[in-house]
């Protein structure tokens, strides 16, 4: 068995899963969770206004990074690109002292952090959550048969992408993507240009649908949204959503992921958000304090992919661009074994 180390570092938040890979008779490779972890740093504090990364904000990044370096060593991790990757904000390109951000990660880690592009990103999402789906008939009670293509949705504050193809992560994402895109729709964006009032008025749910729908013209130009088998959601939104939408008490990742939601289900949620004052979204037992003031935008936004693609349901995901930068570890690990 190898064991690999993706680390994704965004604007706020570093995360890190730790993964066995199991090579099954050398015919289909396997990955499971050893390690997932996630650590607020906030890399991107004041970014925009001073063009470069703050000392404090560095150092809460190095520390949560130690952190994973140790975990790394606790359960065996080789230290080194071929079983360790990371990919970072694109705020490490531009940053004016990104050379004290990239020096550190590789004194901490033993590599580079890498700024994946717009395609890799998508490529590599895609891959992470679809590589568990098998292709097959749709069946409502068994999420590992499910119709391809898969049209993977990742709703973010600033942006949503969409990725189009077939589960296959042994062929790489550039055997599985057939199409990909990202519009200027997030959770985020929405909220701030359109939701000005809590809750929102009609006028503003309507601003902010056009928008949308605006926006998934645009995606649709790149992406046949129809021509989904099944569209599979992930990112905070869509895990709230799910969870919402099962009613549950507290937030259950084992629960939410692979967790099927109708598209009726989620007009419903959608609709009971945006009509929620501040103070009941909050008492919802699984809305992280972060997602409150934004949910009910990114409930629209999903609302609104689905009505677009026609899909009678999504699936929700809890695996993602983590999942896809450590199946890229594994296979570069099996082919190197082989070689």
């Amino acid at each position: 068995m190898t064991t690999v180390a993706a680390v994704d570092c965004g604007t706020n938040s570093i995360r890190l899963l730790i993964a066995g890979v199991l090579d099954l008779d050398g015919d289909e490779l396997q990955l499971f969770d050893i390690e997932r972890r996630m650590e607020v740093v906030r890399l991107g504090q004041g970014v925009d206004r001073t063009g470069e990364f703050a000392p404090e904000a560095l150092e809460r990044t190095f520390a949560a990074l130690r952190g994973y370096a140790d975990l790394m060593r606790e359960h065996g991790v080789e230290p080194g690109p071929a079983t360790v990757r990371m990919v970072a904000t694109s705020a490490t390109r531009d940053a004016a002292n990104r050379d004290v951000f990239i020096d550190g990660v590789r004194e901490i880690l033993g590599v580079e952090p890498e700024v994946a592009t717009g395609d890799e990103e998508a490529e590599l999402s895609f891959v992470g959550a679809t590589a568990e789906l098998e292709a097959g008939p749709e069946d409502d009670g068994d999420p590992a048969a499910l119709a391809p293509p898969f049209l993977v949705v990742d709703i973010g504050g600033g942006s949503t992408e969409f990725v189009l193809g077939h589960a296959d992560p042994e062929a790489g994402a550039d055997g599985a993507v057939r199409a990909a895109r990202s519009v200027d729709i997030g959770c985020v964006r929405m909220t701030e240009r359109h939701l000005a009032d809590d809750p929102p008025t009609a006028e503003q749910i309507a601003a902010a649908t056009a928008d949308i729908d605006a926006a998934l013209d645009q995606a649709a130009a790149a992406v046949p949204l129809g021509a989904a088998g099944t569209v599979v959601c992930v990112a905070g939104t869509a895990t709230t959503v799910a969870g919402i939408a099962l009613d549950l008490p507290a937030y259950d990742p084992d629960r939410i992921h692979h967790t099927r939601v109708t598209a009726g289900r989620t007009h419903e949620v959608a609709r009971e958000l945006l009509a929620m004052p501040r103070e009941q979204r909050a008492a919802l037992g699984v809305m992280h304090p972060g997602r409150v003031d934004v949910i009910g935008a990114g409930a629209l936004i999903l609302d609104r992919v689905l009505a677009r693609t026609g899909a009678g349901a999504f699936v929700a995901s809890e695996h993602d661009i983590l999942d896809g930068i450590a199946w890229s570890l594994a296979l570069g690990a099996t082919t190197d074994a082989a070689g």
